[in-house]
């Protein structure tokens, strides 16, 4: 959908949302960059862990964030975008139930938001981007010219999250990934800094009973309705 007019979209919501293959799909759609934050959150979780680090640390977690070098690499063959830390290939170790925890936890601590909203910033900068994470509407870009909220049932979550962790291979039930989910839902949501809840003007998607290509043309929708009104404005 070529223009020479280049939004900048969020898209917010809980884990298992299907918020990372929505955005990805709706950003190769639009030929945008897709950026997604929560990779950020969990490569810091990843290098805490790795360096011993708490995620209640604060003077620790700010040390590391002043050296840590953490990039985006797009991988089109594979359909996703991969993620380095200090140049070591992190993808796959950044998404075990572990580190979604732990990335949850230390995405609650003020230090970790503030030392990475600039770089969020700055990858937002010109538009021609759709971002993904939790708060992205709400404090990174209040701004931004269209936000999403997606979300699902809690089962259909569960399940979504259970195939994707299959399907790496991780042996893990089903029982075990609710019970995760759950959990990180309610971190998310109580956490005193950037609790999640949708932006007063985000487009809000319930996902439960919608394929992706449902959700996608609903926001690609969205996204003509929105290109329109600017360009008869």
């Amino acid at each position: 959908m070529p223009s020479e007019t280049k939004l900048l979209i969020t898209i917010d919501g809980p884990a298992g949302a299907g918020k990372t293959t929505v955005s990805r799909l709706l950003a190769a759609r639009l030929g945008y960059r897709h950026i997604d934050t929560g990779a950020l959150y969990r490569a810091v979780a990843l290098a805490a862990r790795e360096r011993g680090i708490a995620a209640e640390d604060d003077a620790g977690l700010d040390r590391m964030l002043s050296c840590l070098a953490i990039a985006f690499s797009p991988a089109p063959a594979e359909g996703r975008v991969r993620v380095t830390l200090d140049g070591r290939d992190v993808t796959e170790a950044i998404r075990t139930p572990e580190i979604s925890l732990l990335s949850s936890a230390i995405s609650a601590r003020p230090v970790v938001r503030a030392g990475l909203l600039a770089l969020q910033r700055e990858l937002g900068r010109g538009g021609g981007a759709v971002f993904e994470g939790r708060d992205m509407g709400t404090v990174v870009f209040p701004e931004a010219d269209l936000k999403f909220f997606l979300t699902a049932d809690e089962d259909a979550r569960a399940r979504r999250r259970f195939a994707e962790l299959r399907g790496a291979g991780a042996g893990i039930a089903l029982e075990e990934v609710l019970a995760d989910l759950q959990r990180r839902d309610r971190q998310d949501a109580e956490r005193a800094v950037a609790p999640l809840r949708a932006a007063e003007d985000a487009i809000r998607i319930d996902s439960t009973g919608l394929t992706l290509e449902e959700v996608v043309a609903a926001m690609l929708a969205a996204v003509r309705s929105r290109l329109a009104g600017l360009r008869s404005g």
